[in-house]
């Protein structure tokens, strides 16, 4: 018998995680004076194929992997993450 995966649910508390994970890359974005598009562009040097709207909804629901997060940074030159 084979183990079901679980799938952990979102909750509200998750809210602020989520918020604040956007928050970071779009802190840097404005930094930087790079708009969604322009970092779409960008992650494409990292075969990251994405569109500025895409982009842009990824970080204001703050839903979207580590991985993503420092593709992003590789791509803006950032070697030092704020977390405040």
């Amino acid at each position: 018998m084979t183990e079901r995966k679980k799938y952990q649910r979102r909750t509200s508390s998750d809210e602020k995680w989520r918020k604040k994970a956007g928050n970071i890359i779009k802190a840097e974005l404005k930094r930087k004076g790079i708009a969604y598009a322009e970092l779409a562009e960008l992650l494409k040097a990292v075969e990251v194929d994405e569109t500025g709207l895409n982009v842009g909804n990824k970080l204001s629901r703050g839903t979207f992997s580590f991985i993503f997060a420092m593709q992003c940074f590789e791509v803006m030159g950032i070697k030092i993450i704020r977390l405040d």
